[in-house]
């Protein structure tokens, strides 16, 4: 039993086949899946995708590289939209230095309204950070002295400090397919530093199949292959880690219920 904590069905890389990659990731053992917004504009048509599907959950926030497209989304507006029984989550949202596809101000100011939101619901901030993690870890910081809020730090890239910040703050750390790839040691090398209980797996679909399925489109069934890599980085057998991650993903997304 596996849970990808992190995909995109609502992105047209999946409208001609849908049904059947639900079905293979069943087939594969992933039992539930959470379908990310990217933008608060789109939320009908991911909820919409949720509610076709009984094993399928998803969340409302606007991703940093669109965030100011969406400033005159509220934080009122995130809660709201976040009481649909099947919103499990808000964000994704965070900082993205990387590409700067918006300006820093906007992906600032959207983060701290999805601060603000996951904290008044209890739901869970899925943070995008690359390339950012001081400011990341600074606001995070500054923000969890307002009062805790829980989060995860989603498709972890970064760096062993914002791991560390983050776990220390109360959040969890999920790894995508990027952690098969063999130029990541590092990652691996800091996920054994995460405590087994703040671990969860994703797969970031259709982005950055693990290996053996690199640069091709990834799907929800491929995130056994990064959990397989993850059970060996950190030791434990891949029955151990289905459990570890099944049981930290059903506890950060705590609205979800077990299938």
């Amino acid at each position: 039993m596996l849970i990808d904590t992190h995909c995109h069905l609502d992105f047209p890389d999946f409208d001609a086949e849908r049904d059947a990659i639900i079905e293979r990731a069943r087939q594969a053992g992933v039992t539930q899946m959470v379908t990310i917004s990217t933008r608060v504009k789109r939320f009908e048509t991911i909820l919409a995708i949720a509610e076709t599907y009984e094993n399928v959950f998803c969340s409302v926030g606007t991703h940093p590289h669109n965030a100011d497209e969406e400033l005159d989304i509220t934080t009122a507006d995130l809660v709201r939209l976040s009481a649909h029984p099947k919103v499990v989550a808000i964000g994704e949202a965070g900082l993205d230095y990387f590409y700067d596809n918006a300006p820093r101000e906007a992906q600032v100011e959207g983060l701290h309204r999805h601060i603000a939101a996951a904290r008044e619901t209890g739901l869970p901030l899925v943070i995008h950070s690359r390339s950012a993690d001081e400011e990341m870890a600074a606001i995070l910081t500054e923000e969890a002295g307002k009062g805790a809020f829980p989060f995860l730090l989603h498709c972890f890239s970064s760096g062993a400090e914002l791991a560390r910040v983050g776990v220390e703050l109360g959040g969890y750390v999920s790894f995508s397919g990027i952690l098969t790839f063999p130029k990541s040691q590092e990652l691996r090398d800091i996920a054994k530093t995460v405590p087994r209980d703040r671990l969860i797996v994703e797969t970031d679909a259709p982005y950055l199949a693990p290996k053996p399925f690199r640069g091709k489109r990834n799907e929800p069934a491929y995130v056994a292959h990064t959990a397989e890599v993850l059970a060996e980085s950190i030791g434990v057998s891949m029955e151990e880690i289905a459990e570890i991650t099944t049981e930290n993903a059903l506890r950060v997304f705590a609205k979800m219920p077990r299938l």
